[in-house]
């Protein structure tokens, strides 16, 4: 792996030579945790794209190295959410010319946006480390799903970032249905930050420029064709990702985005791109849940039963809110479903656990009997 031909990863070369590590994510807290490395000859770095098998790492002033991961951070990570991600910040033990640069650690994540990986898994899989604000691109047609913008808004709440919301295409669809999307989107998070945007005519994207800061990492989500890769290429100020024609039917764009990438903008700004996401499988927990649903849980407290499942049960205060017009079941039903997907990934995680220490105390008894054999054998040796 040659990693004498270094280049320059940025949206602009004009901005190389300006680039400090604080444009990329620097901070203080990582600056006194990484003292130690220092002090060792690494080098911190961001890893800006994961190929798999080797990640694309960005030094200070926009050098990129192409570097793989030690075998101890391998050996040490309990699952594969430990392993590091786009976004992560890292110390490289950087190799001569012609030879490998190994990440020999990676830095405390400061945040970190994740979801249930697919299918019936019990792991985390992140979408992107140490992010600041979450970006989710949706519109006013199709795509529109009030019940997975609470899921979005679940999983945003734990990571601690904040949430700005693009009804995007809008110039597809009349104003009175943007606005509603919009107006019921705000209805679910008042703190959000929600914009009907059109990039397509350069319109409504000023909140969107507001957040976009050097050292502030946005990560962009969204399901595919919403507009995200036009985004993106309007902000780069070029065909970064290549776009189709809208689809007559669909309303759909394509393009090609198959895997997550750190981007640096060239006005300021760190944007996490991501591939469209099909399904928002929940990762949090109670607590999480209980913020996002804060108005269920203050009614939920007039249950005449502490343990109410908020079904048939009787006195339950929740069926009697809706039935009253107080609470829409549509809201309801996507709070219990999200509670049961918890329980579920609890129980999951539980026998994940079990497992683990059960094969690393048969691992240790293994390796007890071994020493016990060898020592016996010595003491047997003429």
């Amino acid at each position: 792996m040659r990693l004498c031909h270094e280049r320059a990863f940025v949206a602009s070369n004009t901005r190389v030579a300006a680039m400090t590590m604080q444009d990329i994510g620097w901070n203080d807290a990582f600056e006194k945790e990484f003292a130690p490395y220092y002090l060792k000859g690494w080098k911190p770095a961001r890893l800006i794209r994961d190929n798999r098998i080797t990640y694309g790492a960005l030094l200070e002033d926009g050098q990129e190295l192409e570097v793989s991961m030690s075998g101890k951070i391998y050996h040490d990570a309990e699952t594969d959410a430990e392993l590091p991600a786009v976004g992560d910040w890292v110390a490289l033990q950087v190799g001569a010319c012609g030879e490998e640069t190994v990440i020999q650690a990676r830095l405390t994540r400061q945040s970190c946006f994740s979801r249930r990986a697919a299918g019936q898994s019990a792991e985390e899989q992140v979408i992107a480390a140490n992010v600041h604000i979450v970006v989710v691109v949706t519109d006013a047609g199709q795509d529109f799903n009030a019940r997975r913008m609470e899921r979005y808004f679940t999983l945003i709440g734990r990571c601690g970032a904040k949430a700005v919301i693009l009804v995007n295409k809008s110039d597809l669809y009349p104003d009175a249905q943007n606005q509603k999307a919009a107006g019921d989107i705000r209805a679910l998070n008042a703190e959000a930050e929600v914009y009907v945007t059109s990039v397509e005519n350069r319109q409504g994207l000023e909140g969107l420029r507001n957040v976009l800061k050097p050292g502030v990492t946005v990560a962009l989500v969204g399901s595919s064709g919403v507009g995200k890769s036009a985004l993106i290429n309007l902000l780069l100020g070029d065909e970064w990702q290549w776009t189709d024609e809208v689809n007559g039917i669909t309303g759909k764009g394509r393009h090609t985005t198959t895997a997550r990438e750190l981007l640096i903008l060239p006005k300021g700004g760190i944007l996490i791109d991501n591939p469209g996401i099909k399904e928002v499988q929940m990762w949090t927990d109670e607590g999480t849940l209980r913020e996002a649903f804060s108005d269920i849980e203050v009614l939920s407290r007039d249950c005449k039963f502490q343990d109410c499942k908020h079904g048939s049960d009787a006195g339950c205060a929740l069926r009697q809110a809706v039935e009253q017009g107080e609470l829409s079941s549509a809201r309801l039903e996507g709070y219990l479903k999200l509670d049961q997907e918890i329980e579920k990934l609890r129980g999951r995680r539980t026998k994940r656990q079990l497992i683990v220490d059960r094969h690393a105390r048969r691992s240790q008894q293994s390796k007890a009997r071994k020493r016990s054999d060898r020592e016996l054998a010595r003491e047997l040796r003429p």
